[in-house]
């Protein structure tokens, strides 16, 4: 095992929750993070995060040994570099530190990878046959990338390629699932072939919902986004720019779409409410992002309902405009529809076992096992869960974060390693890419009643805490990191301050998670 001094370093001392990022001799451009993360053991590790490759110096250790990443959240267990909550792909390559005749040196070694859960289950030791069965036609993807930046390619998208899947004894299926027999715990597929099962994880994700209205559904170049397929038909209408696009939808989908083709194109969006995101982040923080999108060359229609969408005067099989109740019509070359998912769960709606909510979801455990069902557990889009976060108190929630799904999966493998442990709660998290990087984590689908703004979103600088009564059940930020991160952990630990604190001019950042 090779020894690599650290730079200007002649002995370990850091205190407990302190982090030092040093260079290492001998190899150009390579640094180390150093953590003390309790317990007297010092621990070096890789200095970035492998999700997108955040500096972890300006991240957050905590006092049980999580270091967090700055910008979406993914966390790493500080003294072995372990993956402990998504996104992140890869653990932390972690090194032996050892002192010896006045320096420090570094033993080089290697890191173990994990993802959702399939990648869990291995970590997690269980050594049996995976099947995962996918109509996508790709391997898993990030899909995180299709709305922020209009990916087109899947090599850049997927997380891991084929190679690795069957390293693993992983089985990929294209092919749709098109019914559950419980009893014999057994899938049917499009093709006609029915797959045993052990356990079953769904995780069908969401559908794009469509408009119930005139030409909606009939004219070429209305688009919905979720798949790299969807993205691709979109860059292709698109073409070489200069093109009058219009979408319907103010939230997280339709501003990242709108954000995503401003350059060279007349960018039009059409919200319901009275500012984008109003429902999530209230009409303060929603105006002031609108203003920074403004600013981009993005026009806002809010307040409006869509009447119809009209045909191309020169092609009627086109789509040439949009029409307001109101009167307004919109020019369009194409229309890119961001009007929120529906639970992918249509292949369950005549099943005589499996209930679904309402809403189209399956109503699950703190496990996300299936209420009154054996072996058989729903995550992501579909799933609806205790949700016990701040100002959550169990009530069933279902949310819909890329982020959560991810995690969700890692719960479900660990309850399927080992189901006499009791689920780790885990704070959800979610980015957005407006005019800067949105950072939220928490959740208001149970509601919020007061909100304490520090920072101007129009200026993209702000820390927004929404409040229930004096609690905090989520937080937004955009050019403050670590404030979200930090959050995030505060909740998990239950020390997140009050609202009356942070009135009184209390920065989350000077909080400490240091024992």
């Amino acid at each position: 095992m090779s020894e690599y001094k650290l730079k200007d370093l002649s002995s370990l001392s850091l205190q407990p929750g302190e982090k030092r990022e040093v260079e290492v001799e001998g190899i150009e451009g390579a640094k180390v993070l150093l953590v003390n993360a309790g317990g007297g053991q010092i621990q070096a590790l890789g200095t970035k995060c492998t999700h997108y490759g955040a500096p972890l110096i300006n991240g957050v250790l905590t006092k049980s040994g999580r270091l967090v990443c700055p910008w979406h959240g993914a966390c790493f267990n500080a003294k072995t570099g372990d993956v402990e909550d998504a996104p992140a792909l890869d653990a932390l390559t972690a090194f032996k530190v050892v002192e010896k005749g006045g320096a420090v040196y570094v033993q080089v070694g290697g890191g173990s990878g994990a993802i959702g859960a399939v990648e869990a289950l291995r970590e997690g030791g269980f050594s049996g046959l995976i099947t995962v069965i996918t109509r996508e036609g790709y391997l898993p993807i990030d899909r995180t990338k299709l709305s922020k930046a209009l990916l087109t390619d899947v090599s850049k998208a997927q997380w891991r390629d084929a190679e690795f899947f069957k390293s693993g004894s992983i089985d990929i299926v294209e092919d749709e699932v098109t019914d559950v027999d419980v009893a014999n715990k057994s899938v049917a597929t499009k093709s006609g072939a029915k797959h045993t099962y052990g356990k079953l994880i769904l995780a069908t994700g969401g559908t794009p919902r469509n408009l119930p209205l005139q030409g909606f559904k009939v004219l070429e170049n209305i688009f919905v986004l979720r798949t790299l397929h969807d993205t691709k038909k979109i860059v292709d209408a698109i073409g070489e720019k200069g093109k009058k696009i219009v979408v319907v939808g103010s939230s997280f989908i339709g501003l990242e779409l709108a954000n995503a083709t401003a350059a060279g194109n007349s960018v039009s969006v059409i919200g319901m409410e009275s500012a984008p995101l109003e429902r999530v982040l209230g009409q303060e923080v929603g105006a002031g992002l609108q203003k920074a999108l403004e600013g981009k060359g993005i026009k806002f229609y809010m307040s409006a309902s869509v009447d119809k969408a009209e045909p191309s005067a020169s092609d009627s099989s086109k789509v040439g405009s949009v029409a307001l109740k109101d009167g307004t019509k919109l020019e369009a070359d194409l229309v890119i529809l961001g009007v929120g998912v529906a639970p992918a769960t249509e292949f369950l709606k005549d099943n005589k076992v499996i209930r679904l909510e309402k809403d189209g979801s399956l109503k699950t455990d703190e496990s996300f096992l299936v209420t009154g069902l054996k072996d058989v557990y729903a995550i992501g889009d579909i799933a609806t869960y205790p949700y016990h976060g701040p100002g959550g108190q169990g009530n069933y929630t279902r949310i819909e974060h890329w982020n959560v799904a991810q995690n969700q999966g890692r719960s479900v493998a660990k309850h399927i390693a080992n189901p006499s442990i009791r689920p780790e709660y885990f704070t959800p998290v979610f980015w957005s890419a407006l005019t800067g990087q949105l950072r939220y984590c928490g959740n208001t689908v149970n509601g919020w009643d007061d909100l304490v703004l520090q920072g101007n979103p129009a200026e993209s600088k702000f820390v927004a805490y929404y409040c229930k009564g004096d609690t905090v059940v989520a937080v937004a930020s955009m050019g403050k990191d670590p404030a979200m991160t930090k959050s995030a952990e505060l909740m998990r630990e239950g020390a997140m301050p009050s609202k009356t604190q942070l009135q009184n001019g209390l920065d989350v950042l000077d909080v400490s998670l240091v024992a």
